[in-house]
């Protein structure tokens, strides 16, 4: 296949085999997935948690250090897209599906299925529940994506190296990774995109189905849910089609506009005081309990432990296998920003905005449940919408909804069909259609029957086993990213 490398032919031999012994054998495979995933959730979780306190802690570092003047790119460089469109893109890559689907249900099952730590249905446990929320989707997550990202543009735009995880390990081990090694790497990085993007495709399937089911009773199941997918993927593929600049920068600004609406009318419709008031002491609390959040690993007491591997464990995995994909894409998006200013965007304008909506969306689900109206007695899927069903307006707002997950899902889909494309044709930032219509085929097939096989479990089971093998790549690419740094800063001062 034209410009398609050695990584493309691995990694597809390597998801069609994975992807094989799940439909041959569905039982053991989840069986088996399930035995790995639990070994990592009880040996490496205390692993997950200081890596990703690490990163934030070296993201701060760089911000405020002489590394942050640097330029991604020459020094005459300027950014390519203007600043909103840059957020949407990257916060459209980066969450996605996840955010709508998690928005209200996340929340509410802190507060009324099963609190982290506060008593069941208190006003503690509504607090802790949004601090949780802002927890796993905030400042942790867009740290790691902000690093990773940051090697891969410093490397690609600053020093001309190739747009692939390999490239920024050459600091440490030089043209090793031009052969074998940097190979593996890149299969790695692949790989665990791959499952990654299936998991959110899933998710969007199961939730653009639950809403269509809540509103017009569509049958709720899994052939509803293929037909989903393969409308969706049909859509996608066209954006990745049309290219960086039209199709993903489109729809990334639609999914902004769809998602500040929705936003809006929750806030304006639902319990707007207490809505507000939440955000004020949940957010300042958020901050407040950082380093506590960050290394809580409950070695004492095994329901909290097993709590923090079904929420925290499992996100830090997720996030961390969808770092190759995310930050790539972000990266590639990035060229001629200062260090400075690429972090502080990519980890600061997600993080507030994504607070605002699980304060919004949270609250108001949780406000409904205490008024005895049991959003809990319906599927995860389908608790944005009834709780949507008592708000006024609310088939209108469902409506919006399911839009803006079917949006999100393309972007995802689209944005990871173009970074898939860019790691299996030597880094190239102008990857073939072809090559990316395969990926979406791909990745569209791997949900598809990951889904029909053991529902969302297998795929999720799958993302975290994919994930501990990056995760060390991750550690090896920050290490790289500071030996480079420091050798830059010697570079540009003036020789006495």
């Amino acid at each position: 296949m034209k410009k398609a490398s050695k990584v493309f032919y691995i990694t597809f031999v390597l998801i069609v085999l994975t992807v094989a012994f799940g439909v041959i054998a569905p039982e053991s495979f989840e069986k088996a997935s399930g035995t790995i995933r639990s070994f990592i959730d009880t040996s490496f979780g205390w692993y997950y948690l200081m890596l990703m306190a690490l990163l934030l802690i070296f993201t701060f570092i760089i911000i405020i250090s002489p590394y942050g003047k640097i330029r991604l790119g020459k020094d005459s460089d300027r950014p390519e897209f203007s600043t909103v469109s840059w957020i949407s893109m990257l916060f459209s890559a980066g969450m996605g599906i996840g955010l709508v689907f998690y928005g209200a249900s996340e929340p509410l099952s802190h507060f009324a299925i099963q609190p982290a730590t506060a008593d069941l249905g208190t006003d503690a446990a509504f607090k802790e529940a949004l601090q949780r929320a802002y927890y796993h989707w905030g400042i942790h997550i867009w740290a790691m994506y902000g690093m990773v990202a940051l090697s891969l543009a410093f490397f690609q735009f600053r020093k001309g190296q190739p747009a692939l995880i390999s490239s920024t390990l050459k600091p440490i081990f030089g043209k090793k990774m031009e052969g074998p090694l940097g190979t593996l790497v890149d299969v790695l990085a692949v790989f665990a995109t791959v499952f990654g993007v299936a998991t959110s495709l899933g998710f969007g399937a199961a939730q653009i189905n639950g809403g269509l089911a809540y509103l017009f009773g569509i049958e709720q199941g899994y052939v509803a849910q293929m037909i989903i997918i393969g409308v969706v993927t049909i859509l996608f593929i066209i954006s990745a089609w049309s290219g960086l600049n039209k199709g993903i920068k489109y729809l990334s600004n639609t999914n902004m506009v769809l998602a500040i609406t929705l936003l809006i009318l929750v806030l304006v419709l639902g319990p707007t005081i207490l809505i507000l008031n939440m955000f004020t002491e949940t957010f300042g609390a958020y901050f407040q309990n950082l380093i506590g959040l960050s290394f809580q690993s409950a070695p004492l007491n095994a329901e909290n432990r097993n709590w923090l591997n079904s929420w925290t464990i499992f996100y830090w995995a997720w996030w961390l296998s969808w770092a190759p994909f995310v930050s790539m894409f972000i990266a590639r998006i990035s060229k001629g920003r200062t260090i400075r200013e690429f972090l502080i965007g990519v980890v600061f304008a997600p993080t507030v905005f994504i607070a605002i909506w699980f304060a919004a969306f949270g609250t108001a689900a949780i406000d409904i449940q205490k008024s005895s109206f049991d959003l809990t007695a319906f599927p995860t899927e389908q608790i944005l919408f009834a709780a949507f069903n008592q708000l006024p307006i609310g088939t209108l707002m469902s409506i919006v909804a399911i839009l803006l997950v079917s949006t999100f899902f393309i972007t995802s889909a689209d944005s990871a069909t173009f970074v898939l494309g860019m790691q299996s044709t030597n880094g190239s930032l102008l990857p073939s259609n072809q090559i990316k219509i395969l990926w979406g085929i791909a990745q569209s097939l791997v949900a598809a029957i990951l889904l029909s096989v053991g529902g969302l479990t297998a795929v999720q089971n799958t993302i975290i086993i994919a994930a501990l093998p990056f995760s060390f790549i991750i550690i090896l690419m920050v290490i790289a990213l500071f030996k480079a740094l420091n050798a830059e800063l010697k570079l540009a001062k003036p020789k006495k």
